[in-house]
């Protein structure tokens, strides 16, 4: 080749990967469809992440120079970073689906509920847990740190002194045994069962999907040897389910992140939390003729904030005249009851003579306690239905706590959610309406009988004038019913943040591109650990416009739904890293 033309193809080449380069800057990242495209094209995931990103830039051109000078080593332009987190993303969603299932399997068979007998740093689950997580973070070259059992700390380190948190919890809430059936056959709440792809377990969307889901990721992160210029800490709790204990005791010998993630809630990103309140009222005991019929049991959710599937009376006497007319009442009501209230969704009633006792059982439809509109609440409806058929006019029972606790549900809640009943009703524009629901009765070791109802509370009321407003209506209603009621109510406060900035926006972004569906911030009704955090938005992780799965019998995730976690967390956390300011 002459000199002249030699001269000149190097001249055109270097133009041509000029050309390349400078449409591979500006090239926009690849979104649902494109990514969708290579998954298919990549049914057989390569055996390496170099490997798929060559497959990547063959088949998607636009991100061709940022896989060439990732493969290279040079640093990262422009679009070209969240080109490679993306793909990372996918990468790490298509080649670790089943470490991830194998680690949530581990997960939820350790039945990390709060044990009122022992402090939960105690809990053998909870250390077990605490281990399990330790292991997986000396397997992945992550550091972990172990706070007295109250908190797990998994990081990674950044290239800077700054870091953003991760929060999540490995309790649980408890389970009614009984309420785990699917397709009539009984499974085991602590261990994952598969139908379709539903993966049904407690915890498995509330928080230990999320919490095996981001520690691939950051393993992920950790062998791409991309560079963070901040650090990633991940927060474990192990109270967050009752009352944030830990949470509490961490922040007292640890410094939280500036900026924090809580992977405990919804998507596209939560930028604004109700407030939770427990308002319990306790019925003294009081003694009965054990010949004469009385309502000797009654249950509903296993915790205050889950809305049950069924609630469940027991009626017992000695006198098997007097318990007949019982059950023959009973009997006669069931189907005008159930007839006169299926204007909010179906229920059933069930009645079940034996020797000496009647079982009533109300079946609904269970959910999160502060989602009650996606559930049918049995608790308000069993105790409308008793007093109704066995109080009202000629009562057929003994007065008892039992009795005087249904007539407390129906006087102040009723079958509305909203504090209609007390005259409480009202909505904030974003943030949604005051929710009120009973949902726990149980006798308490002093031998008073406990009714628990679960408050979320939006902005438009302090915690001091709800908790006012509510104490006097209950106090109202106890003088004029004479049914004497021992409160004690506790409520947190709303939370409503304006984050806006680089950090919303990217998580925003990662949430629209991946899934393809409107990305906006929103509120919740859900609760989280988020209020305790310095500038904390919840990621997830479930799923918009889908009934919130966590806390309800028969809890799961769907599989879909966690392969989009992984691929949206392991992109989070090099973006996020990455970022030039937070704001």
């Amino acid at each position: 080749m002459k000199p002249q033309i030699r001269r000149c193809a190097i001249a055109l080449s270097v133009s041509l990967a000029f050309a390349c380069t400078a449409a591979t800057s500006f090239a926009e990242p690849l979104k649902k469809p494109a990514l969708d495209a290579i998954a298919v094209q990549a049914a057989q995931v390569p055996s390496s992440f170099a490997q798929f990103l060559q497959l990547a830039a063959k088949q998607e051109p636009g991100v061709a120079g940022a896989v060439q000078n990732y493969t290279a080593g040079k640093p990262l332009q422009g679009e070209e970073l969240t080109h490679i987190a993306r793909l990372l993303g996918l990468y790490t969603r298509l080649s670790q689906e089943s470490a991830v299932l194998s680690s949530i399997e581990k997960m939820v068979a350790l039945p990390t509920v709060r044990d009122p007998k022992v402090p939960p740093h105690e809990n053998p689950s909870i250390i077990q847990f605490g281990q399990m997580v330790e292991q997986m973070s000396k397997d992945f070259g992550l550091n972990f740190r172990n706070v007295a059992n109250r908190m797990f700390e998994v990081t990674l380190p950044g290239t800077g002194s700054e870091e953003f948190g991760i929060l999540t919890h490995a309790d649980v809430v408890p389970v009614v045994p009984a309420e785990w059936v699917i397709d009539g056959k009984q499974i085991d709440p602590f261990k994952v069962t598969r139908v379709g792809d539903k993966l049904y377990g407690r915890g498995t969307i509330d928080d230990k999907g999320s919490i095996a889901t981001v520690l691939y990721a950051m393993k992920a992160v950790k062998e791409s040897k991309l560079p963070l210029q901040r650090g990633i800490r991940l927060m474990i709790e192990t109270t967050e389910e009752t009352g944030g204990d830990a949470m509490k005791y961490y922040q007292g010998k640890t410094k939280l992140p500036e900026y924090n993630i809580v992977l405990d809630s919804k998507y596209p990103a939560v930028v604004a939390e109700k407030g939770t309140g427990a308002i319990k009222a306790f019925l003294a005991d009081v003694k009965t003729d054990a010949q004469q019929p009385a309502i000797t049991a009654m249950s509903g959710a296993a915790s205050s904030n889950a809305i049950a599937q069924t609630a469940t009376a027991t009626i017992e006497a000695g006198d098997a005249a007097a318990l007949a007319a019982v059950a023959q009442k009973l009997q006669g009501a069931k189907d005008a009851f159930v007839s006169a209230h299926q204007q909010h969704g179906k229920f059933s009633i069930d009645i079940t003579p034996a020797a000496n006792k009647i079982d009533i059982k109300v079946t609904g439809s269970s959910a999160h306690g502060s989602r009650p509109e996606e559930g049918l609440n049995p608790v308000p409806r069993l105790t409308l239905f008793l007093q109704q058929a066995l109080l009202d006019g000629k009562p057929l029972l003994q007065t008892n706590q039992y009795t005087e606790a249904a007539r407390y549900i129906n006087g102040i809640f009723g079958l509305d959610y909203f504090g209609n009943h007390l005259k409480l009703a009202y909505a904030d524009d974003f943030m949604g309406p005051l929710t009120i629901s009973p949902n726990f009765i149980k006798p308490t070791a002093n031998g008073t009988l406990e009714v628990t109802a679960n408050a979320r509370m939006p902005r438009g009321r302090t915690p001091e004038q709800l908790k006012a407003e509510v104490e006097k209506g209950i106090a109202d209603w106890s003088a004029s019913a004479k049914v004497p009621v021992k409160i004690d109510y506790t409520q947190g406060n709303w939370m409503a943040r304006d984050p806006k900035g680089a950090w919303l926006s990217t998580l925003l972004n990662i949430f629209g591109d991946t899934t393809g569906l409107d990305a906006k911030p929103v509120p919740t009704a859900g609760s989280t650990t988020a209020k305790q955090m310095p500038n904390a938005i919840n990621f997830g992780p479930a799923m918009p416009g889908k009934k919130y799965a966590a806390e309800n019998a028969r809890e799961y995730k769907e599989l879909p739904d966690l392969q989009a976690d992984m691929q949206m967390f392991t992109e989070m956390l090099v973006r996020i890293g990455n970022l030039q300011q937070m704001q």
